[in-house]
């Protein structure tokens, strides 16, 4: 969650909108925006809505429709980004002041990645994973099974971050890397220090170097246009 210089709250991504969280909420001041970063992460906003109906909501093309399809409860979204529109979509003057965005309409799951420029904060959903999440499941092991273990893995970002860097060169960017490239040259250009992913430890600091080491090859452009 994030607090605007205008004491106004926005949250992405939300999860499970417990009394503790009002209270917290309660306590911050009024809840303005609630953002569903992108195609999958948006499974509680139907409740944070309710709680809060004055928000803006705000998410990506081809949310609404799967929503409506879905019949889970009714959210009005005021600020769609969508591929055409992704180079202009606006929030509000306050919001938009304090925050970035960079829509990855080439991303399969229709990233959504903001910068909240005064602290230097990257916030995504599901770009970048930082694996294990041992802050999530610091209760109980975070590195569990052989297949949690896999998946810590490939989507770690420790040493050279190879797994996951071919995870995303050879898995999930397939067919779109040029699109991918453009995109990630734009984040590359913001200013940050800290990445808040949706999965895994939060990356305090050094999180511009993370990044282009995840995202390396998109980056240089050297395996641009080479087979796999």
């Amino acid at each position: 969650m994030v607090r605007l210089e205008n004491g106004k709250l926005a949250v992405f991504s939300p999860v499970a909108l417990t009394e503790d969280v009002k209270q917290t909420i309660k306590s911050m001041g009024e809840l303005k925006y609630i953002a569903a970063l992108d195609y999958e992460h948006h499974i509680h906003i139907g409740e944070w809505y309710k709680a809060y109906p004055g928000a803006t909501v705000i998410g990506v093309e081809g949310l609404p429709e799967k929503r409506a399809k879905s019949k889970v409860e009714s959210v009005p979204f005021s600020v769609v980004f969508t591929q055409a529109n992704r180079k202009t979509q606006k929030v509000d003057e306050h919001f938009d002041r304090e925050f970035n965005y960079e829509y990855m309409h080439c991303h399969v799951n229709k990233e959504l990645v903001m910068l909240h420029k005064p602290t230097k904060t990257l916030i995504q959903a599901d770009l970048l994973f930082n694996l294990p999440a041992t802050e999530q499941f610091r209760k109980v092991s975070a590195n569990n099974g052989i297949l949690t273990k896999i998946f810590n893995f490939i989507n770690s970002t420790t040493g050279t971050a190879l797994a996951q860097k071919r995870f995303h060169w050879y898995a999930i960017s397939l067919g779109h890397r040029p699109d991918w490239s453009e995109c990630l040259k734009a984040i590359q250009k913001w200013d940050f220090d800290t990445i808040i992913p949706c999965h895994g430890d939060v990356i305090e600091t050094n999180g511009k170097a993370v990044f282009e080491r995840v995202f390396e090859w998109f980056l240089d452009g050297s395996k641009l246009g080479k087979s796999v």
